[in-house]
């Protein structure tokens, strides 16, 4: 029986990611993994008034062949000002928008220099509102092969083709502040901020995994 998943780090990441997490009980941080563009490590999506939206967290100089973990925000931009601007704007009427909203704020405003600890905060804040006792740590060098009972699943949920593919998600639709067409597969702060407690049981009837 498999009982740690390995995984890279998302930006706030969507319900396919924690369905992927969710029947797991140890959650391996792939800490040495390459920098991959136009990926989840430093974007998510959200249901504003007008369309689903990209928050996207920028990033200090070139990235080819760098460490994730080596990879800097770039402060110079008020990025964090901007993003809580767009959050507060799409959910400040969800039901439970003033319970999550303080915390979160709270670890955006926080100037974090590496991208890669401010999506570790998150993941944490995340766990924490799902009231999900996983036990994180991170890898200690890069390699192919993985440990006996351990799924790897680094580098599967991407940009780069539909959720569809990978079969770990399935769409089910639920309360949205805005619209009556569902957003599929949006970042967790969406069913949090709409849906709260029940956002776990969200999540185990969207998973495909047993």
């Amino acid at each position: 029986m498999q009982t740690t998943l390995l995984i890279e780090l998302h930006f706030l990441p969507s319900l396919e990611y924690f369905c992927a997490l969710r029947g797991f009980n140890e959650i391996l941080i792939e800490r040495h993994e390459r920098f991959v563009k136009q990926s989840y490590r430093n974007r998510c999506y959200i249901k504003t008034t007008q369309r689903i939206e990209m928050l996207s967290v920028p990033l200090v100089g070139k990235h080819h062949q760098s460490l994730f973990r080596d990879i800097r925000i770039d402060n110079t931009r008020p990025w964090a000002k901007s993003m809580w601007r767009t959050i507060m704007s799409a959910y400040r009427s969800a039901p439970f928008y003033e319970h999550y909203a303080p915390d979160l704020e709270a670890i955006l405003s926080q100037r974090h220099e590496f991208i890669y600890d401010l999506d570790m905060d998150l993941l944490s804040f995340c766990l924490a509102a799902l009231h999900w006792e996983k036990t994180l740590s991170e890898t200690t060098a890069y390699t192919e092969e993985t440990p006996l009972q351990t799924r790897d699943l680094r580098s599967l949920i991407t940009s780069r083709n539909d959720f569809a593919v990978r079969k770990l998600y399935k769409p089910l639709p639920y309360y949205q502040v805005f619209g009556s067409a569902f957003g599929e597969n949006l970042s967790l702060l969406d069913v949090l901020f709409c849906k709260g407690p029940l956002a776990s049981e969200i999540i185990d009837a969207s998973s495909t995994t047993d």
